[in-house]
């Protein structure tokens, strides 16, 4: 049994009145859970790579977090990135990196799971590891070190931070992390034979796990990879994703954890169903989580039940990615509505497509008076860029949609497009100007009066891994700022409507350094580390990336392997190009992919599998799994009574 470490906290506390919001750094939070180390044979850190305010109501973690410390033989507690000013004073009085939980050091865990949202907390990773004294490189790691996991939607290319991480776990990692922790503790109790390699080749026979360093890369002379191949028998050509068909057998978490500093979001969140058969063609997400399973309405209630009373929040946020798609959306909205009438609960829908939303549901969402803002996500500014995009939403359907939340008491809807997206022209994005006074237009009809809101927020198209769009070229920098600046300028242009209309962007050069890390390979590593070296941190904060930090990186790095920034971001590859994440399977045929990226092209649009027949995606026959929707018939009675708010 590994001796138990030292609480950091004695240490630590004297160091927090003179960082800001120290108040993240304690622990303590309502429903957290502290275990007795000695009392059981596996321990896991859980990371999520960004700031406590961000990483505490992640779902995912939340979920594995619930899930490992729910086991006799397990704990685990939760580390997140620590802010620069902590950091220096860490390194000055040699306190390593630490969970909020027991504050123990995360050097010490038998595995530290990181699960990344975003690629853009990559930098954050190897901060976390150089804190917590973990070698940065896996190959020099020994059996006194953590197994270091990557996971999250990120791991679908794990290649980019390959050099720094042990494992990745693609797809769903509930049952992934039991069966892990079932083979460290068998091998811990073995006597640990083999060492460290001897666990990686036990983890590598896993499902979903994959591990970097049993797989060699080729290049070839002009830069393309020749083939990733296995390095040792036994460990599988292609590794292919978890999972769980089951929702409502895993209805976590159960006791939600709630914060003590403000965080991003202060809600209890379920979510009422897994995956999406849309089709967006930019869509990761929707791409790697298919099939669509949904939670059933009973399973839904009760996961609201148990987290409202474990937790006194008084909004609950059902969350997926398109949670209107859900085939009982209106009695779940309907059900919930009634069975807290009267009190301070309010529901929410975090985005909503724009074709699934209608008065009734508006009607179930505002019953008790409280209205969140409504976001809709049309994406692209023009008809035909949403045929490319596969988003099939017309004008008219927005404006319907919109009319129908402004006449329901809604005063703010916020409209989310992007920039940037194949094929597209200025044009396309100035309809972006004509379609948000469109809807103020509308929207002050619907309201009979002229106190509404359109905020309009634009992101940069990137190209993700496993989505038709993996072989576009992307967009340059400076024409995503070029046609932003004409956008403003068009919705200004009008000031009765552009007084009216709120318009939030990034520019394009974060969106750059995103596209290098999502469709970079092994030698983007070097450029990682070369950038944290250099004082990189908290690169999804505006006020923290710096794209100048990233360019030198790249310039200094890349030209060694003959490629360069622009190799890896805005030229668009071959259909015989091997792909640096084509070894990761998330179960669609890449021929698929390809005819879907030219039907794109031909700006030809593909149906949703859910209600029409099956489009041979690949993803159900080759993983044996299937869309798995309602309804189901059944209603949610309530549970208990519920008091009136006084």
């Amino acid at each position: 049994m590994d001796a138990a470490p030292d609480s950091l906290f004695p240490r630590l506390e004297t160091l927090l009145p003179r960082v800001a919001k120290p108040i993240q750094y304690v622990g303590g939070e309502l429903n957290a859970t502290v275990k007795d180390w000695d009392a059981v044979s596996v321990h896991w850190a859980l990371m999520y790579p960004d700031a406590y305010e961000v990483g505490l109501p992640n779902q995912g973690v939340m979920i594995l977090y619930e899930v490992l410390n729910e086991r006799p033989d397990a704990l685990a507690e939760r580390t997140y990135a620590v802010w620069p000013d902590l950091a220096a004073l860490m390194r000055e009085h040699g306190i390593g990196q630490f969970t909020v939980e027991a504050h123990r050091p995360v050097a010490a865990f038998d595995l530290l799971g990181v699960s990344f949202a975003t690629e853009l907390g990559y930098t954050n990773l190897l901060e976390a590891l150089d804190l917590a004294g973990i070698p940065l490189h896996a190959a020099d790691r020994t059996l006194d070190h953590p197994v270091v996991v990557a996971g999250g939607h990120a791991a679908f290319n794990p290649e980019p931070i390959a050099t720094f991480v042990d494992v990745a776990v693609l797809g769903d990692g509930e049952q992934a992390v039991l069966e892990m922790t079932d083979v460290v503790a068998a091998w811990k109790g073995e006597g640990r034979p083999g060492g460290r390699l001897g666990l990686l080749e036990r983890l590598a026979g896993v499902d979903g796990v994959y591990v970097p360093s049993f797989y060699d890369v080729a290049y070839r002379p002009d830069g393309t990879l020749a083939h990733v191949t296995p390095n040792r028998s036994g460990v599988p050509a292609r590794v292919s994703k978890r999972t769980v068909m089951d929702l409502d057998a895993w209805p976590y978490p159960k006791q939600p954890l709630v914060p003590l500093a403000e965080s991003v979001h202060e809600r209890m969140s379920v979510e009422i169903f897994r995956g999406c058969t849309r089709g967006c063609r930019f869509c990761q997400a929707g791409m790697i989580t298919r099939p669509v399973r949904e939670r059933s309405i009973t399973g839904v209630g009760e996961m609201v039940q148990r987290g409202l009373t474990a937790t006194g929040f008084e909004e609950v946020g059902l969350l997926s990615l398109s949670s209107a798609d859900h085939s009982e959306i209106g009695e779940i909205a309907k059900g919930l509505a009634d069975r807290y009438q009267g009190t301070n609960t309010s529901l929410s829908l975090p985005s909503t497509r724009v074709d699934a939303f209608n008065v009734t549901l508006a009607k179930e969402l505002s019953r008790n008076g409280r209205r969140s803002g409504l976001t809709f996500a049309p994406e692209g500014g023009s008809e035909r860029l949403r045929a490319v995009i596969n988003k099939m939403v017309s004008k008219e359907d927005l404006i319907r949609t919109v009319s129908t939340a402004y006449a329901a008491g809604w005063r703010q809807v916020k409209l989310y497009f992007m920039c940037g997206l194949p094929t597209e022209t200025d044009e396309d994005v100035l309809e972006i100007a004509e379609l948000a006074k469109d809807v103020i237009r509308a929207g002050r009809a619907a309201a009979g009066h002229r106190d509404i809101r359109c905020t309009v927020s634009i992101g940069g198209f990137v190209p993700k891994p496993h989505t038709p769009f993996q072989w576009a070229g992307q967009a340059t920098a400076d024409t995503i700022d070029a046609r932003l600046r004409l956008l403003r300028a068009a919705i200004n242009s009008d000031r009765s409507l552009g007084r009216a209309i709120g318009m939030r962007y990034h520019d394009g050069k974060p969106g750059i350094i995103e596209g290098l890390l999502s469709r970079g390979d092994r030698r983007v590593g070097a450029v990682i580390e070369r950038v944290w070296r250099t004082g990189g941190r908290f690169d999804g904060w505006s006020e923290h990336f710096s794209y100048d930090r990233w360019l030198a990186a790249c310039t200094d790095v890349l030209p060694a392997y003959g490629v360069d920034l622009d190799w890896y971001t805005t030229r668009e590859r071959a259909e015989s190009e091997v792909l640096a994440w084509d070894h990761l399977d998330a179960g669609l045929d890449r021929e698929w992919l390809w005819e879907d990226w030219q039907d794109a092209l031909s700006e030809i649009e593909v149906d949703d599998c859910r209600w029409t027949p099956c489009y041979d995606c690949g993803v159900c026959p080759d993983l044996g799994t299937a869309t798995q929707i309602g309804p189901t018939g059944r209603t949610m009675l309530p549970l208990s009574p519920v008091a009136a708010a006084r």
